[in-house]
């Protein structure tokens, strides 16, 4: 037997995801995790009985509820959904599904549009992030089409301003979990950083690469995957993460001067794959990590004066503007905000099918046994 379960199907910057009222899943989290695995077509390297993509960046899942907190209007639970593995991955935040929480949320109800824009507060209750969307809501309807443009998307959409209210530290309980611009992690110097991801920046020259390999050239590259992986495991105690071998948790950048205009070029890895673009909250805490006096990212952007800065993050297929408010001093620099604009479309408005076995409790389930 299967159980219909109403789903959307949205492209959230440069990700796509299934999106769900989390009142529509089972509350267990092991009978949760059961549907969604199920859902995507998990564990399964093509993910060919399911709705997942066969790939991280289109792997994900949003659980959308109306907030439990006065001062927020939704609640957001991001899903990694594991493709070749049985497991459901809720550790790290997702900026990129997140930009289509707030279009969702409109389209189910939960929340009503304003006209002509709506302005709307999520918390992403995998960290307590909150970040406020503005939303193009004419007549009191989405609007999906416009003009702006993201790369690693084609065409353009309609724009969503996202700006991060408290993103430092969402993971890892502080800006550098070590309290240090710089460590040095299996013999390489790295900034340890999470402004809304925990990322692992360092320069790609560190570990002889160049850094403007191409994506495909980076992914069979096995020696170098292996030896990211070992600063990445080296560097998950260091993070409060613990062991990271089964996380998604902390990514990694390699950083090097810009190429295009730029400020920065980066390679990202999350983890084992080298990003098409670089996530949403990875791109923030490497422009971060940037502004950090004689951090290996300072060693290779170049930032711009003034204390509201745009920086242009340099990607395999294009680039990410980050929007920065900064503070302090040029010796102790605090970012007082972040932002940056994102686009999304609805694909698909229906009803997804899983085995009802999925939905099964752990005590019904020993019960059967």
């Amino acid at each position: 037997m299967l159980i219909g379960i109403k789903c959307m199907l949205m492209r959230g910057g440069t990700s796509k995801g299934a999106y769900f009222l989390a009142d529509d899943l089972p509350v267990e989290q092991v009978a949760r995790d059961r549907v969604l695995l199920a859902a995507m077509g998990s564990p399964d390297p093509r993910q060919v009985d399911g709705v997942g993509g066969a790939h991280p960046l289109t792997s994900k899942v949003a659980l959308v509820s109306k907030s439990t907190l006065a001062d927020c209007d939704i609640d957001f639970l991001f899903c990694q959904v594991v493709i070749d593995k049985p497991m459901v991955d809720t550790t790290p935040n997702c900026g990129n599904i997140l930009s289509g929480v707030a279009p969702f949320a409109i389209e189910r109800g939960l929340i009503a549009a304003q006209d002509p824009v709506t302005r709307v507060r999520v918390r992403t209750l995998n960290t307590g992030t909150i970040a406020e969307l503005l939303i193009e809501t004419p007549g009191g309807h989405v609007n999906y089409e416009g003009s702006a443009r993201i790369d690693g998307v084609p065409g353009t959409a309609a724009p969503i301003a996202i700006d991060f209210l408290d993103a430092a530290g969402s993971v890892c309980g502080s800006l550098l979990p070590t309290g240090n611009a710089v460590d040095v992690v299996a013999g390489v110097e790295c900034t340890l950083i999470d402004n809304g991801m925990p990322v692992i920046v360092l320069e790609a020259k560190s570990v002889g690469r160049t850094g403007y390999e191409p994506r495909d050239q980076l992914n069979t590259d096995m020696e170098l995957k292996a030896r990211l992986e070992e600063i990445r495991i080296a560097a998950g105690p260091l993070m409060n993460l613990g062991d990271v071998r089964d996380k998604v948790v902390p990514k990694i950048a390699l950083v090097s001067p810009p190429m295009h205009g730029g400020h920065v070029s980066t390679r990202s890895f999350i983890p084992h794959e080298c990003h098409a673009s670089i996530g949403v909250f990875a791109a923030v805490s490497v422009a971060t990590a940037c502004v950090l006096p004689n951090s290996p990212g300072s060693r290779a952007a170049r930032v711009p004066d003034g204390r509201v800065k745009t920086l242009s993050v340099e990607h395999p297929t294009g680039e990410f503007s980050v929007r920065m408010e900064v503070g302090g001093t040029v010796d102790q620099p605090v970012i007082e905000r972040s932002g940056l604009l994102r686009t999304a479309r609805l694909l698909f408005d229906g009803t997804l099918y899983v085995p009802s076995a999925a939905f099964a409790t752990q005590a019904l389930r020993e019960a059967a046994e």
